[in-house]
């Protein structure tokens, strides 16, 4: 005898909460937080160019100002190709510009936005290492 499979019901947000006084927030801006889950999308896409240390070192490095190819590579003590195929994702986010000078190519922060991302996490790890014992 085959064992019929039923799809599980829909639960809808009052079903999956357990309270039933939602904060101040939640009433008020309810359609406007649903929104915003669209628009943080791309975020997570930010985030992930941003976790990796070799991507985020890069660009704390051209927070200094514009480097080649070169300079990044003996900087980092990287091959050339390992910083190329960095550089071409935090390009492809645009994360960082870059400009050629006969065959060296330059790279520098894409905009201010960069730079101000930058030093907010700078400021943001710093406090918390300033309270650790």
């Amino acid at each position: 005898m085959k064992k019929s499979i039923t799809k599980p019901a829909q639960s809808s947000p009052e079903d999956l909460c357990a309270c039933r006084n939602h904060s101040r927030t939640y009433a008020a801006h309810r359609k406007d937080l649903q929104r915003m889950i669209l628009e943080a999308s791309g975020l997570s896409e930010l985030f992930k160019a941003l976790s990796d240390e070799t991507r985020t070192r890069i660009l704390f490095l051209l927070s200094a100002g514009e480097l080649c190819v070169c300079d990044l590579a003996e900087l980092l003590e990287m091959s050339l190709p390992a910083v190329s195929h960095h550089l071409r994702f935090l390009r492809l986010m645009h994360l960082v510009g870059h400009h050629k000078e006969g065959k060296q190519v330059f790279y520098r922060l894409a905009d201010d936005h960069v730079l101000q991302l930058i030093r907010v996490a700078q400021e943001h790890f710093a406090e918390g290492r300033e309270d650790e014992p």
